[in-house]
């Protein structure tokens, strides 16, 4: 009857807060009893998070559908558009953080606890004039990188970008001006020409990173402001203890990477001595770190572009299907259609109608959108959708199942309250799509799917497999560690604005092996050169990602009752995989990801176990391939 009495009263009050408003039940004014008294009465405190779930909800739904029309159509307007109802989003935010803090969260238990703390330890800027400043300065610098072009001038003196005959993407194009995505993208993976990677690698820092580098220094003044007033030391302190509910993720973090270092020295080593036989030792020097430019990509982030390079065994079958999925002429629709048709093998539901009538799957012609691929919760309904400029190729197959990962648990958690939406870190939001492609990259997979002729196993075809693995995995760890390493000394005041690229290029050099392939100055900013720095959007989710979808693969490898070798299992159509991972993604944010880990793996913690042993043929294989190679530099 107790249950039967709080429920009916926790109507009466929801009701009330819908019809009369927040203010009325409990007034905010200088008599307010609640200020006077903190209220503990759980009854009350229930009621009150039931409808401020419901008006969250609704400020994220404007805060996604004003990003999704300014990041699908960048103009002016746009840009007006979501500035004014981003200010109206932190307005409503700040007050329900307000109304928070007259209950007194001491005395609540559980669950109702955990939300308080989590709405409490929330917020934006301290003031909304420093909000307004924040999001004048963060749209500026994204507008930098998703318009930023580079294109051929009268001082360039080669001529290989403006032939009319050559396609975009061969490594020339017909178009003087180039885009990120798909042109530069494209260039900076297929070019094998030292000089014209140059020319497109120094060109796009020299556009997007210079201008934004200006504005850099008084965005960490913002951030670090924003993050005080929130009763945090810094930045870094905020991410670590609010993200991911812990203590030291940096010290994490490096302690992490030191376990993987052994495994990617070796890789290191490896490909820098192709590249050496490749390009002559006057381009890439045996015993230094690797020139950035020439790995296949425009950050050095994934060196899977440079495979044809790299392949350990070039009569073995290819890992990489792009020429069979052109082939067969693949349309970007039957890409999104078959990974749709991947994770309903698993036991999961279907992308909703709204996904396929409302997302962009390709690049439109008439006008500048941010092509940097997407998953976007719109919090209301089954409202998901990707943005993506996607081109016909296995790395976009991969980049699909990634965001459509998000897209699932987006729809999984949809069940909890508004401020358990979202993963129970942020690696595990980006972990979950990638698990997913484990099994889709595999030899198996792709063959059952008719884009391999063959799956029969060979020593030569796993290594082959492994490699192209690792060049897309284990090489983005130090790369992922590095610009986070870096933003949290910019963040601590560790390192003065006109040190910031050095300080850069130095961590690169020291933990990544990799370096600028022309002198850079204080005048550069290379570090704005990446979405993520532009957008502010942290980096350590990744290098924890690429991690823990290991011991998720396993974990869920195990669940499906597959005993081979771990790099080669594929849970496509395992029922029993897909309960064990929707049981992992409903509960959201509602536990720690200790409680959430454990759930999924039977672990509480990030291990570097399971990446270590899916690599361990491509280990022993690259220890003998590299008895002549420099190890390190």
């Amino acid at each position: 009857m107790a249950r039967l009495y709080r429920l009916e009263f926790l109507a009466i009050i929801s009701i009330m807060c819908a019809v009369h408003g927040i203010e009325d039940i409990f007034p905010q004014n200088e008599h307010n009893w609640i200020l006077a008294n903190p209220y503990s009465n759980d009854f009350v405190a229930s009621a009150w998070l039931d409808y401020t779930s419901d008006r969250m909800k609704t400020l994220s739904h404007a805060s996604s559908l004003a990003t999704w029309d300014y990041e699908t159509n960048i103009s002016n307007v746009t840009s007006a558009a979501l500035t004014e109802v981003m200010s109206q989003v932190y307005t409503k935010s700040e007050g329900i953080k307000h109304e928070a803090e007259n209950f007194n969260v001491r005395e609540f238990t559980g669950d109702v606890r955990r939300q308080f703390q989590l709405i409490l330890k929330g917020g934006l800027q301290a003031t909304k004039e420093h909000q307004q400043e924040f999001q004048d300065i963060q749209s500026r610098m994204m507008e930098f990188y998703s318009k930023g072009k580079v294109c051929t001038s009268s001082n360039h003196d080669s001529n290989f970008l403006v032939t009319p005959e050559h396609e975009p993407g061969s490594g020339n194009t017909s178009s003087k001006c180039l885009a990120l995505e798909p042109d530069l993208v494209d260039l900076m993976a297929n070019s094998r020409d030292y000089d014209e990677l140059l020319w497109a690698w120094k060109s796009w820092r020299d556009n997007v990173g210079v201008p934004i580098g200006k504005l850099y220094p008084e965005y960490v003044t913002l951030l670090n402001e924003g993050a005080k007033a929130r009763g945090f030391e810094d930045s870094m302190d905020e991410l670590s203890r609010l993200s991911y509910e812990m203590e030291d993720l940096d010290v994490l973090a490096e302690e992490l990477f030191d376990q993987i270092r052994p495994l990617y020295v070796q890789i290191h080593a490896y490909v820098r001595g192709r590249l050496v036989k490749y390009y002559g030792s006057d381009k890439v020097d045996p015993n230094d770190p690797i020139p950035a430019h020439i790995l296949g990509n425009m950050w050095a982030q994934q060196w899977s572009g440079i495979y044809d390079i790299l392949e350990p065994y070039p009569s073995e079958s290819s890992p990489d299907a792009t020429s069979e999925m052109k082939r067969q002429k693949y349309s970007v629709k039957r890409m999104f259609k078959m990974a749709d048709e991947f994770f309903q093998s698993m036991g999961l539901q279907p992308m909703p109608d709204a996904f396929w009538d409302l997302s962009m799957f390709e690049k439109p012609s008439d006008r500048d959108v941010d092509c940097h691929a997407t998953a976007v919760d719109f919090s209301i309904g089954k409202d998901v959708r990707i943005k993506m400029c996607t081109e016909v190729n296995m790395y976009n197959f991969y980049t699909i199942h990634h965001e459509m990962g998000h897209c699932h648990y987006y729809l999984a958690y949809r069940i909890q309250p508004s401020i358990y939406r979202s993963g129970a870190n942020p690696a595990f939001h980006e972990a979950v799509g990638d698990t997913i492609a484990l099994s889709v990259n595999t030899p198996k997979h792709l063959h059952s799917i008719g884009l391999l002729s063959t799956d029969d196993r060979t020593e030569e075809g796993d290594i082959n497999f492994l490699m192209r693995q690792a060049l897309e995995r284990v090489v983005l760890l130090p790369y992922a560690l590095v610009v986070d390493k870096w933003r949290w000394e910019v963040e601590r005041g560790d390192v003065a604005p006109k040190d910031f690229n050095a300080r850069y290029w130095q961590l690169r050099r020291d933990i990544q092996g990799v370096a600028p392939p022309v002198k850079r100055s204080e005048r550069d900013f290379d570090p704005g050169a990446k979405y993520h720095v532009a957008a502010g959007i942290p980096y350590i989710r990744y290098f924890i990602s690429f991690l823990i979808q290991f011991q998720f693969h396993e974990a869920l490898c195990k669940e499906a009752g597959y005993t081979g070798p771990i790099h080669l299992c594929d849970i496509y159509g395992s029922k029993e995989a897909g309960t064990k991972l929707r049981q992992m993604m409903e509960l959201g944010r509602s536990k720690p990801w200790q409680d959430v880990m454990e759930v999924i793996t039977g672990q509480r913690s990030i291990k570097t176990s399971a990446i270590l042993s899916y690599f361990k043929p491509l280990m022993d294989w690259l220890k003998l391939q590299n008895m002549d190679n420099v190890v390190g530099w």
